[in-house]
């Protein structure tokens, strides 16, 4: 397992339903070392930390090998790394493998596996089609939040090393819901 790409973005005011709402979701790609602080990446902002970020929800991990299914999904749009809202794009594991609990080392950072992603409306709006939040909770594709445990530093290329395995699969049904 390994880090493909570290995502951040700041916040954005987007139009939603006749109103002005604010989101982090628009990531882009670093191509530096990055520090791992308690709430998250140093350089990435969320908009409602209820939702996504803060302690439980630091950061957003979202498996490469998912792209190419919503890249046929989705032929007119572009999916760089970070598409999906994620702070981590990365490859060599997907959820039917992961465990609530599992203890990962990345640089020299450590996290633990909190829960899968349950998307928002914001998705949605940046695939321009709400279609893709029932698409994405079908898929069985969530990508998952990681909490913090030791704080360091981290970038693109580093490998994934697990510590301690959980007890509680991250497995996601048809419908979304978590299976423990």
């Amino acid at each position: 397992m390994r880090v493909v790409s570290v995502n951040v973005g700041t916040l954005r005011t987007i139009p939603w339903r006749g109103r002005q709402v604010q989101t982090g979701i628009f990531k882009h790609s670093i191509n530096t070392r990055v520090a791992v602080r308690s709430l998250g990446i140093e350089g990435d902002q969320q908009a409602d930390r209820r939702l996504h970020g803060g302690v439980d929800k630091a950061v957003y991990v979202y498996p490469k090998e998912h792209y190419q299914f919503w890249e046929e999904q989705y032929p007119d749009i572009t999916l760089p790394w970070g598409m999906f809202g994620e702070n981590l794009t990365i490859e060599g594991t997907l959820e039917g493998a992961m465990h609530i609990g599992d203890r990962w080392r990345i640089g020299s950072v450590q996290f633990e596996i909190v829960q899968p992603r349950d998307p928002c409306y914001k998705l949605g709006v940046k695939f321009g089609s709400p279609k893709i939040i029932k698409q994405f909770l079908t898929s069985g594709r969530s990508g998952w939040y990681l909490k913090v445990i030791k704080e360091g530093e981290l970038g693109a290329d580093d490998e994934i090393v697990p510590l301690r395995q959980g007890s509680q699969p991250l497995i996601t049904n048809t419908k979304g819901k978590t299976d423990v």
